[in-house]
């Protein structure tokens, strides 16, 4: 059996969480590297707001380098390889973790780029109300920072590319035709 890990990627409000919801529907295990950040949130008693989320994923990225998120959600992905042959990876944002996660599958290792334009991206962050959303400043910020991971050289090097500029079901057939002729 052929494993496939695909990690997807996205600036903020690109449509990440639109396209895990979709792919659940075909029971493919899917993985958020947001999941270790808000983990680490628990693990200090720390609110979901924008300040944290920031403040705890550079924080983490400072003390143990640019890939710990991938290097903690690896062990996780692995056990469930064991029954799928396709595993879906929610927001890689930065070169380190695809350096982790490439160096551990090779060529069974990609990357799919969701493409979205940012005032679209910001109409969407607006109506969605996550805790680590905030306002357009927070918007901003959020953008640079993942930019300073290396989220648009990802962008640059997928391998696969998906387009969010119309509406869901637009994007939802997008999104399962690319699984259908994957």
């Amino acid at each position: 059996m052929t494993i496939s890990v695909v990690a997807v990627c996205g600036m903020p409000g690109s449509g990440k969480g639109e396209f895990s919801r979709i792919i659940e529907k075909f029971n493919i295990p899917i993985f958020s590297m947001g999941d270790m950040v808000r983990e680490e949130l628990k693990n200090r008693d720390l609110d979901e707001s924008p300040e944290n989320v920031g403040y705890v994923a550079v924080d983490l990225r400072r003390n143990f380098g640019d890939g710990v998120l991938a290097e903690r959600l690896l062990p996780h992905i692995v056990n469930k390889l064991e029954k799928n042959n396709l595993i879906i990876i929610d927001g890689i944002r930065g070169v380190a973790e695809y350096d982790v996660f490439k160096k551990y599958w090779g060529e069974n290792f990609k990357i799919l780029a969701i493409e979205s334009e940012r005032e679209i991206r910001w109409n969407r962050i607006k109506v969605r109300g996550r805790g680590d959303d905030g306002d357009r400043d927070a918007f901003e910020v959020r953008d640079d920072r993942e930019k300073s991971w290396g989220l648009e050289k990802l962008l640059l090097m997928s391998d696969i590319q998906i387009k969010n500029n119309s509406g869901l079901d637009d994007f939802e057939q997008e999104v399962t035709g690319w699984l259908i002729n994957k």
